[in-house]
């Protein structure tokens, strides 16, 4: 007992001793054991003074936004084969026609009840609802529609409407924070956050199609806010509540949003609206020349000391380009002041003007730059806006109609004829009739123009013979009934 005794009086007093010597230690040597704090700050942004104690703020943008961005639903018939009766009638069978429906949205640009929203979200219905914020509902009806660019304008009769006033998408810059408000999954008025991830981004999202007249522009916005089915047509705007852009896609392969959301810039999308509304169709401008991206190879090949710009691989005869003195092997810079590095910026820069618009374009040569004045022109050569085509459109047989252009004539060796712009449902989609084509007789008799082609279809009885050739030259038959 007295041993072990002695054991805990020795251990104990060699921890005293112990201790002493750290104490006496670390008084001479405190840095070098007791690191200092690390500085710590808050995380919120800085707020108008530079202080850090105001986080940034979207109520205002939200606020603003919400009671103009709409809910646009859909009808549309279509026709449907009953397997069964296939069976027993083979391709005989009636067929039968089944509503189906559809839900976008979309944002009011005037107080008068004009709207923007995606064509995707109207192309081919029989029946549009738009639904306010305030609950009430309106029928809508398409102004125009622009393939081309995924855009459409509807009009409601109202008035006295909140709108959302256009921003500046030039401006936009990556990083920046933007509010997506649109109905997505049929929940409307939600609001979602993000930043801008990307601008000039083509998605391979919109298709060529000569016979339709669909030339692609594609420049989106791309962003992280949350945008889902049902979002198409809505709003992307800043955080002053400005619009920027028309939420149009996701990338995903889910189907749901997996962080990737693209909007259109609002500089196309006021362009393309404004248009519409005047002339029915969008005026698009064209330089004149096959572009392509900068890149190192190119730039080694070409004997260029820099990667920046679009390159030019060739002039279109009579084009803006070839008119201003503009060469093959020239590297576009800028369109005006803005500097454009690849061919979705050239395209969006281009794409703001309409033929016979001049604009300065500043190109790099052999070392230098050169700035070209030149005046824009249109796909047939055109150095002015078109007059107003406006589609004649009948509702009952669920389509609109231009008259054919002297070039479009021209090409198919045809001397009259009206095209079919777009096929809404009704008749016309039941006959198997496609947009594009130029009808040229109906029951023999020659079709001259627009207004001809509506009033003798609405005074007629019964089936009728419809003639006529798509772009392609293919000619075709069909039998209509009224």
């Amino acid at each position: 007992m007295k041993r072990a005794f002695g054991y805990f009086a020795m251990g104990l007093a060699g921890a005293m001793l112990a201790l002493g010597g750290h104490e006496m230690l670390s008084g001479n040597n405190t840095a070098s054991t007791v690191p200092a704090p690390a500085p710590v700050k808050f995380v919120s942004l800085p707020g108008p003074n530079g202080n850090t104690t105001t986080a940034l703020d979207f109520t205002y943008a939200a606020e603003n936004t919400v009671n103009a961005v709409v809910h646009v639903t859909t009808e549309t018939a279509v026709n449907v084969r009953d397997p069964f009766a296939d069976f027993f009638w083979g391709y005989r069978a009636p067929q039968q026609q089944q509503l189906r429906q559809g839900a976008g949205s979309g944002v009011i640009v005037s107080g008068d009840g004009y709207i923007v929203t995606n064509n995707h979200v109207v192309e081919g219905a029989d029946k549009i609802q738009v639904h306010l914020n305030d609950n009430r509902q309106f029928e809508g009806r398409v102004i125009g529609r622009d393939p081309g660019t995924d855009l459409a304008l509807l009009k409601i009769d109202a008035k006295d409407l909140a709108t959302v006033p256009y921003g500046n998408s030039d401006d936009v810059r990556v990083g920046e924070w933007v509010l997506a408000v649109g109905n997505p999954m049929n929940l409307t008025s939600t609001v979602t956050a993000g930043i801008v991830s990307a601008k000039a981004r083509n998605i391979n999202l919109l298709q060529y199609d000569a016979a339709r007249d669909i030339i692609p522009l594609e420049s989106f916005i791309q962003t992280d806010a949350a945008v889902n089915p049902g979002n198409s047509g809505g709003a992307l705007v800043d955080s002053n509540g400005r619009l920027v852009g028309i939420n149009t896609a996701i990338a995903s392969t889910t189907g749901g949003y997996t962080g990737y959301s693209f909007a259109i810039p609002v500089n196309i999308v006021q362009k393309v609206a404004s248009d519409l509304l005047e002339f029915g169709s969008v005026q698009r401008a064209y330089i004149g020349v096959s572009i392509r991206d900068m890149d190192q190879k190119l730039a080694e090949e070409t004997g260029l000391d820099r990667i920046q710009g679009v390159y030019v691989n060739g002039i279109t005869d009579g084009g803006a380009a070839q008119k201003a003195g503009m060469e093959a092997g020239d590297v576009i810079v800028k369109v005006g002041t803005i500097a454009v590095n690849n061919v979705p910026q050239l395209q969006e820069q281009v794409g703001k003007f309409r033929p016979g618009n001049k604009v300065p374009v500043t190109v790099f040569r052999k070392g230098k730059e050169q700035v070209f004045d030149m005046t824009l022109r249109g796909k047939e050569g055109t150095a002015v806006a078109a007059v107003d085509t406006r589609s004649v459109g009948s509702a009952s047989l669920g389509a609109e109609f231009n008259t054919a252009t002297a070039a479009e004539l021209k090409a198919l060796g045809l001397d009259h004829g009206v095209k079919v712009a777009t096929i809404n449902g009704g008749k016309f989609r039941s006959s198997g009739i496609k947009e594009g084509f130029i009808i040229t007789r109906i029951d023999q008799e020659p079709i001259k123009d627009a207004v001809q082609l509506q009033k003798l279809l609405e005074n007629k009885r019964g089936g009728v013979l419809v003639e006529g050739t798509y772009p392609n030259g293919t000619r075709a038959y069909y039998g209509l009934g009224l």
